[in-house]
């Protein structure tokens, strides 16, 4: 019997959230309840969870804190155990279907309307992420569930043992920071039975965990993880993991040279073994090399996540905005991050930089010099100075470069391109120019960008521009239709109707101008005629005494799914900072596509 749980809308899962902040365990305690005035049903299939239900499901839950000590704050070791015995209690006992598990909103409820006091117990002072759903790879019940989902097995005698092969920090690694391999219940299992087997003596577990997760994901473009047998499966994950293990035993340490620039091209490079690619189910084993990054100017690490996406894993990620950073962190907290001017750029302090495979970037949009007096975007022109410079110093196989599409395009930017692609012919690489539209990639808004891919030999010959998926992008409205109504506005299923269109391109403004709005004029009138007020973004969705047919704001989160950026990919800073680093990213679907490109070129490059 699987069941319906009430699911508390984000408006009122906020405002409980900044209240409890400031409440005792104790207070929270006699706020408990088993209904809520914003909590709704949504007929996805079963039957309503009853009063009586959650009640039992509340004393079930309060026996386990109990034991692990609460009300009173709980060690390490205790809060661990007391996770594991959880996980199993929601699994098995909750009666919810993935669909229903997969609203964040159901966990909200159960964070703040029927457990708050176990949740601020569990996690004192968390942040909002674990209690509002906002990720539920972290929500203090929701990650639990899933990660018993994924390794639940009912033909073992213990269906859930595999629950206390990894910690939390080390599960995240494969479910939260490994979305490719951690959605995949079968991928995961075998992960944790391959893992459970491995002699790690003398090794850092973290360390050898995440170079195995690693290979593992660049072969995700190429395998499908779900289309192999089970042994099969196993088989070929412990050769991966053997490799990473053989790896990381014998790497010295390295001594980069402090001499300069010029005595980088003899320093060592870290060599790994090379995984496979091949079709699932084929044990024949190709060569090919590790697919890493440098993200340069990486903003809110939307174009690095499309190319995690499309098998690459950034060794580093520099941005000069501190805001963008910390946003990076938030989101992957494993991926090191250097905040910092890509001019004062030191390769030699950061030795993971050398030999990476892709050098990528969204540079600051430089103007035509027909346009505006040259002085007046020096500071554009210097940043892509200088990642030429890093190019030529660094030689990685690939470069991807994003701009205005006016730049890979139009006459007025002809003598910079010869300019650029003379300086990477220089130093042996063929440039490759397009113009590509987010929409062609189901992204719900009309953005050309333009790119440069920029390839050593034999890479070069390998690669294609990515062609437009052949799908309809989604409309503003269907995006955005189910969160215009999550705060009761009566005119939202209206408002989508008319909002049948794609949206104009996002504006995120500059560092110096440009604030908490859609842009200039012309933008604003293209939203307007999408039923979309341009001129300042919303706090919140439009609520109840919202006019029926007024043109609602845009927050931050609805601008964010515009661009196809994950609802979990948290954003750091006030609304200003939080749009401009939005308006600024390229659309994750776009950067996988291109990524992939890319990829099957190196691959295709390491076959000749």
């Amino acid at each position: 019997m699987s069941y319906l749980y009430p699911r508390l809308l984000s408006g009122q899962a906020r405002r409980l959230f900044a209240e409890y902040g400031q409440l005792s365990v104790a207070q929270l305690t006699k706020r408990v309840a088993t209904s809520h005035d914003s909590a709704v049903y949504v007929a996805t299939g079963g039957d309503r969870i009853s009063e009586a239900q959650l009640n039992r499901l509340r004393g079930l839950v309060l026996g386990l804190a109990a034991d692990a000590g609460f009300p009173e704050p709980a060690g390490r070791a205790r809060n661990a155990e007391f996770d594991i015995r959880l996980a199993v209690l929601l699994h098995s006992e909750m009666g919810l279907v993935p669909a229903e598990a997969a609203a964040r909103d159901v966990w909200a409820f159960l964070a703040l309307v029927l457990l708050p006091d176990v949740a601020y117990w569990r996690y004192p002072e968390p942040p909002k992420d674990r209690v509002l759903g906002t990720d539920l790879t972290r929500h203090v019940f929701g990650r639990l569930w899933w990660r018993a989902q994924l390794v639940h097995s009912s033909a073992d005698s213990d269906p859930y043992g595999a629950l206390g092969i990894l910690g939390e920090a080390a599960f995240d690694q494969i479910y939260a920071r490994r979305a490719a391999l951690g959605g995949s219940p079968h991928t995961v299992k075998a992960i944790l039975r391959v893992w459970n087997e491995l002699d790690l003596h003398g090794l850092n577990e973290r360390e050898a965990l995440r170079d195995f997760l690693k290979r593992m994901l660049r072969l995700a473009p190429f395998v499908l993880f779900d289309g192999i047998e089970e042994n099969v499966l196993d088989e070929e994950l412990r050769t991966v993991a053997q490799e990473s293990v053989t790896a990381l035993l014998r790497v010295p340490s390295l001594e980069l040279p402090s001499s300069g620039i010029s005595d980088l091209a003899s320093a060592p490079v870290l060599a790994h073994p090379q995984p496979e690619v091949r079709a699932a189910g084929d044990a024949r084993r190709e060569p090919s090399s590790v697919l890493s990054s440098l993200e340069i100017c990486a903003g809110s690490g939307a174009q690095a996540l499309g190319l995690e996406r499309a098998g690459f894993e950034p060794v580093l990620l520099l941005d000069r905005n501190p805001k963008a950073c910390a946003t990076i962190s938030l989101n992957r907290p494993l991926w090191e991050v250097h905040c910092g001017d890509i001019g004062d750029f030191d390769p030699l302090q950061h030795r993971r930089v050398l030999g990476v495979d892709l050098l990528s970037g969204g540079l600051p949009r430089i103007k035509s010099a027909a346009a505006v007096r040259r002085a007046d975007d020096g500071e554009a022109r210097e940043v892509l100075e200088a990642a030429l410079r890093l190019v030529d110093l660094l030689r990685p196989k690939a470069v991807l470069l994003e701009n205005l599409a006016d730049l890979a395009s139009s006459p007025d930017f002809a003598a910079d391109r010869s300019w650029i692609e003379a300086e990477l012919a220089q130093a042996g690489y063929h440039s490759n120019w397009a113009v590509l539209d987010a929409a062609d990639f189901g992204v719900p808004q009309h953005r050309k960008s333009g790119f440069l891919v920029a390839l050593l030999e034999p890479f070069s010959s390998g690669f294609r521009w990515p062609e437009p998926s052949g799908m309809p992008a989604p409309t503003v409205g269907a995006v955005l239709g189910a969160s215009m109504a999550s705060c009761g506005w009566p005119g939202a299923d209206a408002w989508s109707e008319r909002a049948d269109r794609l949206a104009p391109a996002l504006v995120g403004g500059s560092e110096n101008r440009g604030g908490a709005d859609l842009g200039p004029t012309g933008s604003k009138r293209a939203w307007a005629a999408a039923g979309v007020d341009g001129n300042s973004l919303a706090d919140d969705p439009p609520g109840a005494d919202f006019p029926v047919d007024g043109h609602p704001k845009l927050t931050v989160r609805q601008a964010a799914r515009i661009q196809a950026i994950p609802d979990d990919w948290q954003l750091a800073g006030g609304k200003t900072a939080e749009y401009r680093q939005v308006g600024h990213a390229l659309a994750p679907p776009v950067a996988e596509a291109v990524g992939r490109a890319i990829a099957y070129a190196l691959k295709v490059g390491e076959r000749v």
